[in-house]
């Protein structure tokens, strides 16, 4: 895109329906507003109009993709807080978005898909077993702790 077919106007409307479609970190509007090779001035004015008409608002991000990701991916608070720093999100978004995530649906999440998983597994070798089970749930950022205790439980 080149910036002299838009207005600063046309810009403002462009990254209003950006965050509208769904939520948006300052990166994503960083990256965003790269494409349109805007002066440092005009940046400015775009991410401040974005803030102050409440279009971007880091909080309600890190709630909105803590719930998403844990609802919908079945990821784990490590991994919803390694992704969310990558995306720059400060600790007290991310503690507040961690607050959105109802415990006894974390355990209960975590149960089901430690379960799910395991069926999927046809290894036989029993440590092997264990290890892909293990690996599975770490990856998808469930707490060290409780994967070893689960796959033990599980896996005798």
């Amino acid at each position: 895109m080149k910036s002299g077919l838009f207005t600063i106007n046309d810009i403002m409307k462009k990254m209003e329906n950006y965050c509208v479609y769904q939520e948006r970190c300052h990166q994503e509007i960083e990256n965003k507003l790269k494409e349109f090779n805007l002066i440092p001035q005009a940046k400015e004015a775009v991410l401040l109009h974005l803030l102050e008409n409440n279009y971007l608002n880091e909080e309600r991000f890190s709630k909105a993709f803590a719930r998403g990701k844990f609802t919908i991916k079945k990821w784990g608070k490590q991994r919803i807080i390694r992704e969310l720093k990558l995306k720059n999100i400060s600790e007290y978004n991310i503690k507040s978005a961690l607050k959105e995530i109802d415990e006894d649906d974390y355990r209960n999440t975590f149960d089901e898909l430690a379960e799910k998983r395991l069926k999927e597994i046809k290894e036989r070798n029993i440590y092997k077993k264990r290890k892909k089970l293990a690996d599975y749930l770490l990856y998808r950022g469930w707490e060290s702790d409780m994967v070893y205790s689960k796959v033990t439980e599980l896996i005798k």
